[in-house]
């Protein structure tokens, strides 16, 4: 731990006591030291090198059940104290001005210490060797005739975070995360078309010298070129096989958010008072774990509750939801181990960690079989869309994929997208594969109320009787 954690944990421990003879109900603190480097590599140059890093501590007061939030960057008592004291002002203030408390839920104080593993520490990686990774992605994807651009990144974060609390919780976690992307563009005379991979890991630099980027760059620049003389499909419904990053994004978006217990409470849920019922098919089980080794590492939330794997979906049916413990307490039920921040700047939200569907027991191959006429839908040009957690609806760009003739893939296809209700795609699963398959991202992750933190979702690959596939 660096020094500076150090310092800020000891004025923090001063903190808890100034704010026991405030009399608050409740004081917690996040101290955080984060930093961030990426590169991004455009055609021909380096169109940006940036590192970010940043060192601090935010509090949450509890008075009588009403929160306030504070945080500083300063390392010193005067600034850790007028944190302090603007949380505490914040939710007295919300106190007196009414409203409906939010008291927490019991939770154990817990101690505990967890680090992500890695061989190869990343930013020690010499710049020089950095940008060879981008530029050989780049240059790659170029020798593909056709391809008339690319695009490369590289992403290095490290994030490290104590969580402390007056009830005697002290929860350190470090994770390293390492990822790469490359995109390219091809033209056609029907136009032009994009395609993308890329690939990220709770792991040091051996990520990238275990992959081959040469095939991976190949292999995007090609598909773009397939995609860019592709046909757009008619609209309709569709028998399709789901690749499981689409997947992946599906459940996260559509059914993720829908089950986070902040909006399950405000009732802007789907999902809201069907604990107990029949909401997909037999064969779908879902859950969100923090610790699947191919996922964004969280074996603590920010609250420092331990996030065990949490059964959301089981056979079909709706088991739980997630929640910290001001939404444990709301709904009554355990606090989950979700209740996560973007930063310590940031108040806690409820959250997804791994969101993924459980593998059945077919081969891919038998799932294009079963599909017999239909679509495979690949998601390596998933351009995002639209959800409603309130409605369960969602529409998703999800770029390249293939017909399916005769129980066989066999033509590319462009411009698709996905509109349904998650409750009906849910019902409509008939058949799930037997390899599971999660995905986490250094680039991007979920965004809610204005902040961002790193997730992981996926599945298996899945099979769906029908759904709404927008074209022509």
């Amino acid at each position: 731990m660096s020094d500076i954690i150090t310092g800020l944990e000891s004025y923090v421990e001063k903190a808890f006591r100034k704010a026991e003879e405030l009399g608050v109900d409740f004081i917690d603190a996040r101290i955080q030291d984060y930093r961030y480097e990426s590169i991004v590599y455009d055609n021909d140059r380096v169109k940006s090198y940036s590192y970010t890093t940043t060192t601090g501590v935010g509090f949450r007061i509890v008075y009588k059940g009403f929160h306030g939030y504070s945080s500083t960057t300063i390392p010193t008592w005067e600034g850790i104290e007028k944190a302090l004291l603007t949380a505490y002002r914040m939710a007295k203030a919300l106190y007196h001005a009414g409203g409906e408390p939010s008291p927490l839920a019991e939770y154990p104080a817990i101690r505990a210490y967890s680090r992500s593993g890695y061989i190869k520490y990343p930013f020690e990686i010499s710049d020089d060797e950095k940008i060879e990774v981008v530029k050989t992605l780049v240059s790659t994807a170029k020798e593909v005739k056709g391809v008339v651009s690319a695009t490369a990144r590289l992403g290095l974060q490290h994030d490290k975070r104590v969580v402390l609390n007056n009830e005697g919780t002290r929860v350190e976690t470090d994770v390293v995360l390492t990822g790469f992307f490359v995109s390219a563009v091809a033209r056609s005379d029907k136009g032009m078309e994009m395609a993308y991979d890329s690939k990220s890991k709770v792991s040091g630099w051996e990520l990238v010298e275990y992959t081959d980027l040469n095939a991976m760059a190949n292999e995007i620049g090609e598909l773009a070129v397939k995609a860019a003389h592709a046909t757009v499909p008619e609209a309709g419904k569709y028998r399709v096989v789901l690749h499981p990053e689409v997947v992946g994004l599906l459940v996260h978006e559509a059914l993720g958010h829908a089950s986070e217990g902040d909006l399950v409470a405000s009732d802007a849920s789907v999902i809201k008072d069907k604990l107990g019922q029949k909401i997909g098919s037999d064969l779908v089980s879902i859950v969100d774990d923090g610790r699947h080794p191919d996922g964004y590492y969280v074996p603590f939330d920010d609250e420092g509750v331990e996030k065990k794997k949490t059964t959301i979906v089981e056979n079909g049916v709706l088991k739980g939801y997630l929640a910290g413990r001001a939404e444990s307490q709301k709904l009554g039920i355990d606090p989950t181990g979700n209740s996560r921040v973007m930063s310590y700047q940031h108040p806690l939200l409820v959250r997804q960690t791994n969101y993924y569907i459980l593998p059945g027991d077919h081969a891919f191959d038998e799932l294009v079989q079963e599909a017999k006429d239909g679509i495979y839908v690949t998601g390596k040009g998933a351009r995002g869309g639209e959800v409603d957690p309130g409605a369960g609806t969602f529409t998703f760009g999800v770029g390249v994929s293939w017909k399916i003739e005769n129980g066989e893939i066999t033509t590319p296809l462009r411009g698709v997208t996905l509109t349904g209700m998650i409750l009906d795609v849910l019902r409509n699963i008939e058949a799930l594969g037997k390899d599971l398959h999660v995905y986490t991202s250094v680039f991007g992750g979920c965004g809610k109320s204005g902040q961002l933190v790193r997730v992981g979702d996926g599945g298996p690959y899945v099979l769906v009787g029908e759904i709404i596939v927008g074209g022509r």
